[in-house]
Formats: C-alpha cells, sequence, structure tokens
C-alpha cells in the first residue's frame, strides 16, 4: 500500500473530487487507483479569515505501487504505508486453570480485559460501581435532586470517568505500534460513528459512548469472561513478594497471580489500602483550577472566522497555554464545545466539576478547565498520598463556599480579575447541574493558582477575543485532571515494582490521561499479562516433561 501525507482539498468537496486529487497527485489513471481510504482528515483554522481546507493522509492501493514509489522516491509525502494492523501476543490454550483479574471498568480495563478475552483467557472484571444503565440513574440523581451515591456516579462506575465527559479520542502519546487505531476500532465495532478512525479530533459523546461501553462488555462475556459489578476490593493477597489474589468488600476472596489494577484517579481509598499494604507508589504533578464557560458562538467566530457555524467543522475548541510572572504554567484542559460543566464529585460534602458534551455538541456553551500546574516537591511536600489530601482539603472547602448543598461556588471572569465578588450574572447562563452559588473565588485555591490565572485570562483574551469577557463564568473547582499518584511499574513487564503478579494501569496508575490513552495502556498490560502467563505455563510444561 502507498500513503499519501498533506492532501489538501475544499471543505465543500465531495468523495469523487476526493478520488480525482489522489489520481493527480500520484499522475495515475483513475483505473490505476484500486481502492482507498482515509487514514486521517484534519484542517487548519490558524488564519481563521483564509480559506481552510481539510487536509487528508491517504492509504490506497494501486497497480505498479513499486513503479509509483520509485517515481515519488525524492517525495517525503509520498510512501509505503505502515502495517497499522493489530497482532495479538499468544493465545491461552483450552484447559487454561488461572484466570487474570481486572481490577476496575473504565477506559483502561475496559480494553485490558477485552484483550484478555480475545485472546482466550476468560478474564474477571470487578468493577466497585453499577452497570451503566443503574449508574447514569444514580449520577443524574447528583445533578438533579443533589443525592450522592458515593459508589456509583461520574467517577465510579461501568465506562469509568470517560463516560461522562466529552467521549474526546485524541491524545498526544507516541504509538509506533498503532494501539490507538485498535481502541478506536473497537469502538467503532461496538457501534461508535465510523467517523472517529480518521477525523483528527474523534469523539463519541457521552450518551453514545453509554451503548458503545455495554456492547463491548456483551463481548467480553460471549468471549468467556465475566464482569462483576458493586465489587469493591479491599485488599491484596500477598506472599512473599507474590500477588495470589484479592480480598472483596463482602469477604470473598479471589486468587490469581495476573491482576490488572485499572484504578480511576479517583480511587483514594484503594490508593490507601494500596499504601497501607506496601505497595510501591509515589506523588506525582497534577493541576487545579476552574472550569470557565463562553457562548459557543464566540469560539467559534474567533477560531474560524467567517467560516464559523460550517457544517463540517462543527463546534469550534481551543487549546491554550501561558507562562505566568510567578513561574507557574497555566493551561486550558479537557475542552468541551458545545457541552456542559457537570458536578463529578464521588464523596459526600466535596465539590468538583468535570467537562461533558453530547456527540452533537450543541449546547449553547463551550467550557474548559483553566488550570495551574502543580508539583509535589514544591507544592504538597509529604509521602504518596500528599496530594489526595490536598485535593480533599480543596473540595471540602469548595463544598462550604457553593452553600454545603453539591452547588457548586462561581464568579464571573471580570469580577475574578479585579478581585471582588459576583451577584449577579451577565448574558452568560452557567451550565453546572445542580446549581452555581456567585461570590469569591480566590479562597477556593492557593494564592499562587488564583494569582497565575488571573494573569492568564486577559492572555489568553489576546489568541482568543472574548475570552476574558467580564460576565465569562468560572466555576470551581477542577482539582481531578489526572491522578495525583503514581504506582509505580516495571519497564519491561509492567509489572508493580515490589509486587510480582500486579499490573498498575491506565490513568489511575498514572499512566495516562484520558479515554484513549487509557485504552492503549489498557492493551500493553494485557499483552505484558498475558506473556507472562504464557511464559510460566511454558516453564511448567517443560519442568513435567
Amino acid at each position: 500500500m502507498i500513503r499519501i501525507n498533506e492532501l489538501s482539498l475544499p471543505l465543500d468537496h465531495s468523495a469523487d473530487e476526493l478520488r480525482q486529487a489522489i489520481v493527480q497527485r500520484l499522475k495515475i489513471s483513475d483505473a490505476d487507483l484500486l481502492n482507498f481510504t482515509v487514514f486521517k482528515r484534519s484542517y487548519d483554522a490558524r488564519k481563521k479569515n483564509s480559506v481552510i481546507l481539510f487536509i487528508y493522509i491517504i492509504d490506497l492501493e494501486a497497480r505498479d505501487e513499486a513503479a509509483i514509489l520509485a517515481r515519488f522516491s525524492d517525495d517525503h509525502n509520498v510512501r509505503p504505508a505502515p502495517d497499522t494492523n493489530y497482532y495479538p501476543v499468544g493465545q491461552a490454550p483450552a484447559d487454561l486453570t488461572e484466570r487474570p483479574l481486572v481490577v476496575g471498568f473504565g477506559p483502561c480495563g475496559l480494553f485490558a480485559a477485552l484483550l484478555l478475552a480475545q485472546m482466550g483467557f476468560k478474564p474477571i472484571v470487578l468493577e466497585r460501581g453499577k452497570d451503566v444503565r443503574s449508574r447514569t440513574k444514580d449520577t443524574w440523581a447528583l445533578w438533579r435532586k443533589k443525592v450522592l451515591t458515593p459508589e456509583s456516579n461520574v467517577q465510579f462506575g461501568e465506562g469509568g470517568a470517560g463516560l461522562f465527559s466529552d467521549g474526546k479520542l485524541y491524545s498526544q502519546i507516541k504509538d509506533p505500534k498503532f494501539y490507538a487505531r485498535k481502541v478506536v476500532h473497537e469502538f467503532v465495532r461496538a457501534g461508535a460513528p465510523e467517523e472517529i478512525i480518521y477525523v483528527s479530533k474523534p469523539h463519541i459523546g457521552t450518551f453514545r459512548l453509554t451503548g458503545v461501553v455495554s456492547a463491548m462488555r456483551e463481548e467480553i462475556i460471549a468471549l468467556g469472561g465475566e464482569v462483576r459489578f458493586e465489587s469493591k476490593v479491599t485488599e491484596l493477597l500477598i506472599d512473599d513478594g507474590q500477588l495470589e489474589g484479592v480480598v472483596l468488600a463482602n469477604g470473598e476472596t479471589i486468587h490469581s497471580r495476573h491482576v490488572v489494577l485499572a484504578l480511576g484517579h479517583s480511587a483514594r481509598d484503594t490508593f490507601r489500602m494500596l499504601h497501607r499494604q506496601g505497595v510501591f507508589m509515589e506523588a506525582k504533578p497534577f493541576a487545579v483550577g476552574f472550569r470557565i464557560e463562553h457562548p459557543q458562538g464566540l469560539i467559534d467566530q474567533a477560531r474560524l472566522g467567517k467560516y464559523a457555524g460550517h457544517p463540517e467543522l462543527g463546534a469550534a475548541d481551543y487549546k491554550l497555554v501561558h507562562h505566568a510572572k510567578n513561574g507557574r504554567a497555566v493551561y486550558s484542559f479537557c475542552m468541551c464545545p458545545g457541552g456542559t460543566v457537570v458536578a463529578a464529585t464521588s464523596e459526600p460534602e466535596r465539590v468538583v466539576t468535570n467537562g461533558m458534551s453530547q456527540y452533537s455538541r450543541n449546547e449553547r456553551n463551550a467550557n474548559a478547565g483553566i488550570v495551574v500546574g502543580i508539583n509535589p516537591e514544591q507544592d504538597f511536600p509529604g509521602d504518596a498520598l500528599a496530594g489526595v489530601e490536598l485535593q480533599e482539603r480543596l473540595e471540602s472547602h469548595a463544598y462550604v463556599l457553593g452553600g454545603s448543598d453539591y452547588c457548586a461556588p462561581a464568579q464571573l471572569v471580570g469580577d475574578f480579575i479585579r478581585g471582588v465578588p459576583s451577584s449577579e450574572f451577565g448574558e452568560v447562563e452557567p451550565s453546572y447541574k445542580p446549581g452555581v452559588r456567585l461570590g469569591d473565588l480566590a479562597p477556593s485555591l492557593p494564592d499562587y493558582a488564583i494569582e497565575a490565572i488571573r494573569e492568564a485570562l486577559p492572555a489568553f483574551g489576546k489568541q482568543i477575543r472574548g475570552f476574558d469577557r467580564p460576565d465569562a463564568v468560572l466555576t470551581g473547582i477542577e482539582t481531578r485532571t489526572s491522578s495525583p499518584v503514581r504506582i509505580t511499574r516495571d519497564h519491561e513487564t509492567l509489572q508493580s515494582l515490589n509486587l510480582r503478579g500486579l499490573y498498575p494501569a491506565g490513568e489511575g496508575a498514572g499512566y495516562a490521561g484520558g479515554i484513549l490513552s487509557a485504552g492503549v495502556d489498557g492493551i500493553k498490560v494485557a499483552e505484558a499479562l498475558a506473556k507472562s502467563l504464557l511464559a510460566g505455563l511454558n516453564q511448567t510444561e517443560a519442568q513435567t516433561h
């Protein structure tokens, strides 16, 4: 196959025009182009008043490919297409007696379990929360009625924290084996839109993602796996540095020497259990800040200019960063075009926010986290759980500032910059449910974070006109940008540094940030576990003979 990079066409081009552009680029006849697929489609909106073009990467088959490649040997945009297919690392024997465990059923655990099931290992999944349908009801109860279910919410349950988000499927991870391609293909097989395979910033949307996750669970079960909900792991069984199994909250013991630990970033009680049992972990940097909301039309106009509202482009997004004078980096995080700000706490009497969009991205506001990077050495010195404790303190204070009923504290951007409390809204209406209470956000975060964000907002206004408009709304607080701990693992085996058989994985373990990277990490640990289990079987068989 041949790959063409940087093939540009107008936004409103037809399918036939794309085919003709390929033919003209390679200087071949239409009959010589046997077939083609779009590997990636993107656009560049940095020059919003110029012509915006779609930019393609095309993989194709043609007659006499060797001659074509020879003719374009000096053209770095025409090259042999890489093999992006996925190849399993092994297959479990039919008489396998040990079943691996997967703890957690967010994106990482989902893909670890799916890959293990596809290789015949019949994994047992242990998820502390509920199935996706029950979990959705519990989550809406917090948003609508201010009723929190600590084990079933935005953070816990089938699909993990990624379920109630934008369903964004892009990442900046290095991916030489094209595992991300495997992730999106599995999502499409389970019912996601086919376009996520090739668009540059794919997303599924929350309610579409719920059906996709359910379908993938059914495949795991059909392949011999087992998924147990409301099954919280409360203890590890350890013998001389080897993991032997787990104990559940109901007292049940499940034995296995191969366990994927796919925790979410909010599994604080599990972090404490692991720390107490001596599993090596360390504090890691994360970020804290607020959610900011603007009219989506303002972002569309600022980013797309005359192309704002074009149906092929959809709701515009942004990515911003500012290096403040006090040495802090302030940046936009988890930007949700045409979305809403949602309550994301998993613990009583705490407030934390997140962003969410549906597939259509057609809500009136755009929102994003505006956050400040913090690190253990400078901001929360102590043991491995110091970052967890900082998050808890900030979220408890936000609960009080919001009125102690799960409403969130909020402030208008203009008032925040001037350092005065807000008392009434302008044109921008906040979307956060169960609601917000206006006031002063300065007490909600450390002084260095407030100082940095106050400096950053006007700077962002110079990049996106209207970003610092006085009636834009800040809602507090955003604290769970990533895990505050890293459960460190060996680079080669992907097992815990001091507990054989434990495979820390995904966002909670500090090895991913978002749905796509978490899914990729799930594939990696599934492969590592499969290799280890098969090697052990081969060694046992050799000793027997």
